[in-house]
């Protein structure tokens, strides 16, 4: 059939009248199934804002106004960990895009689509001093973002824009992801613009079939079938394809650990669990990497950085034995030492290899993979978190049925048993991350924020999810951190898009005092948009983070202390809830139910012990080497 509109102009304007560029933009948004977008107004950008102001009317993509542009980005980052979609932030010209930067970076870091908008003033007054000028002629702020975006450009015409808004998303959903940024004058983006005669499916470009290595997957097959013992280390990257990996540990009775991003997709109670290999990580995992009856450490779906690498330890991660499959072929470059490197699809491989084992089985074998009992290579003693107290919300009445028989069993161990289970005031940050396990519902989506934080969390919070063996959804997971980029005040932030992206569980942020002096005013957005996000403030009057760290170096003491805040008077004043927490009694009190289902912010300003000292060691350490 002959697309009559291609040959004539006039059909072709009917059928695609001319909008402007802001309109464009939204309407692609919301093809993409973009429900919001993260910003703050400003004049260069205000026709953006009258276009999402269009769409809320209509029910498409709407303005979310954060606090300060760098919160935009971590929202925008929350929401597509949340929903899988692209994440998109904005700001005006100047200022507000210097701002987006550390945003913007810190999802570059982390492999993050976003699409960045910033306005620029008028094309003719580039060059001419004009108010807030971030052209190529002023503070240029193209430049600036070059090094953190995978595409960044200039639309200087309204003609360019449709194919260049088309390019930046297929790049920021390519390998690797991350974001891309979009510069548009304002007067650009007021102008009105005809629409291609068949425009772009972007939904379709940004999901390609993934290329399969085949001969890497038949060597794969072939090593695992005749290794002895081997071990999985798991990375967030790994999410949809946890349950064939499951039944592949199960049938192969091997080890099962992860990185500090890849703990929230496995239950930290299944019994082939080893604990966290890497940054605060677990001394049982380092354990089982040093058996030396270990024929193969299979990583799946991590780039394998400083940090999930546990330092680059070639003796007990980067060497021979290490198989290295990955969907992003970049991450690769990361382990050139690997015995074998699979790229493709992560469950298109990981269904393969599940399959070819289990046509080597007998044909009346069972399924481990079906069995309730124990294995009898497990630990014969296992650690025991006691099931969650029985306290006056339903969710913990909820959390102290055991589903499986060994739901609360834990396999791991622990560098200090004692303060987890410690009964002091105020609160050690060990048994406090204990109690977030046992009091919110499973699923609850646990952020950790960047300092002992994520230190605490990575090591001692093990929340209670039951899913042994079941599936999980492709961006599952009921815990995150920021490792790469580290950017402080990342999860409070986070927490906004995510709680907006996923509004079926609980959001728990577990920040610093420091990091919530820094930007705890996006709490107010949470606000605004009613959102149940509980915030949880470590409160020791100090950068807890850099405090240690010179303790545990020999440095100076020095430029650590903070003022002593009461964060929960703090919250109470601009219209949340404020809990003071000083011990395991006040923290038990809770009606953690109803936390999680208000209209609302909660925050509870914990006073931790300040001298317990964080499972820092593998950072302290690698200052130690560079000094």
């Amino acid at each position: 059939m002959v697309d009559i509109s291609a040959e004539n102009p006039v059909e072709h304007a009917k059928q695609f009248p001319p909008t402007d560029v802001a309109d464009m933009l939204v309407d692609y948004l919301e093809q993409l199934d973009v429900e919001f977008v993260f910003g703050i107004p400003g004049g260069a950008i205000e026709p953006l804002y009258n276009a999402l102001a269009r769409s809320e009317r209509r029910g498409g993509p709407k303005a979310i106004v954060a606090r300060h542009e760098t919160g935009a980005a971590f929202m925008a980052d929350g929401y597509h960990n949340q929903t899988g979609h692209l994440g998109v932030c904005c700001s005006t010209t100047g200022p507000g895009a210097t701002n987006l930067i550390t945003g913007v970076a810190s999802a570059y870091a982390n492999n993050t689509p976003l699409l960045v908008i910033t306005a620029q003033t008028a094309m003719n007054s580039f060059g001419k001093g004009a108010f807030q000028d971030s052209s190529c002629t002023g503070v240029n702020v193209t430049a600036m973002l070059e090094h953190c975006t995978h595409y960044n450009t200039l639309v200087s015409h309204a003609d360019q824009f449709e194919h260049k808004l088309a390019t930046a998303v297929m790049t920021a959903f390519g390998s690797p992801p991350g974001p891309v940024h979009l510069s548009i004058p304002v007067d650009v983006m007021r102008s009105q613009v005809s629409p291609s005669s068949e425009p772009f499916d972007l939904y379709r470009l940004i999901h390609p079939e993934p290329l399969l290595d085949t001969v890497a997957l038949e060597q794969l097959c072939q090593t695992i079938s005749s290794s002895n013992k081997v071990a999985f280390l798991v990375g967030e990257g790994a999410c949809e394809s946890v349950a064939s990996i499951l039944r592949i540990v199960e049938k192969l009775d091997a080890d099962l650990l992860t990185t500090p991003h890849g703990k929230g997709i496995i239950s930290p109670y299944h019994p082939r669990y080893r604990g966290v290999v890497g940054f605060a990580g677990h001394q049982s995992a380092l354990e089982t990497l040093r058996d030396p009856s270990l024929d193969a450490v299979i990583c799946i779906g991590t780039a394998l950085s400083e940090w999930a690498s546990n330092g680059w330890d070639s003796e007990l991660l980067l060497n021979a034995r290490l198989i290295h499959i990955d969907q992003q072929e970049c991450n690769f470059t990361h382990t050139p030492m690997a015995r074998l490197h699979v790229r493709g699809r992560i469950s298109t491989i990981c269904e393969t290899l599940l399959k070819y084992l289990s046509d080597l089985e007998p044909s009346d074998a069972s399924d481990p993979a079906t069995a309730q009992g124990e294995d009898s290579t497990l630990p014969s003693a296992p650690f025991v978190d006691d099931a969650p107290p029985r306290s006056n919300s339903s969710v913990g009445k909820i959390n102290a049925t055991a589903e499986d028989s060994y739901t609360h069993r834990r396999y791991f161990t622990l560098n200090d048993e004692d303060a987890y289970c410690d009964d002091s005031s105020p609160i050690k940050p060990q048994r406090l991350m204990r109690e977030l396990s046992r009091l919110f519902p499973p699923y609850t989506y646990f952020l950790a924020d960047i300092g002992t934080s994520f230190a605490w969390a990575i090591h001692y919070l093990h929340p209670f999810d039951r899913r042994m063996n079941g599936a999980r959804a492709s961006r599952g997971g009921c815990f995150r951190t920021c490792l790469e980029f580290a950017s402080m005040g990342w999860a409070i932030g986070h927490a906004v898009g995510a709680a907006l992206g996923c509004k079926r569980n609980p959001v728990v942020c577990i920040t610093g005092d420091g990091s919530f002096l820094m930007s705890g005013q996006e709490i107010t957005v949470a606000i605004q948009e009613n959102l149940p996000v509980i915030y949880i403030v470590l409160n020791d009057s100090s950068l807890g983070m850099v405090k240690q760290g010179q303790r545990l170096t020999g440095a100076e003491a020095i430029g650590t202390k903070l003022a002593t805040t009461d964060f929960a008077a703090m919250a109470q004043a601009v219209g949340a809830k404020g809990y003071r927490i000083r011990s395991p009694e006040d923290l038990l009190n809770l009606d953690i139910n109803a936390l999680c289902v208000r209209a609302g912010p909660s925050l509870l300003d914990v006073y931790i012990d300040p001298d317990e000292v964080a499972p820092i060691h593998l950072r302290t350490t690698a200052i130690k080497k560079a000094l």
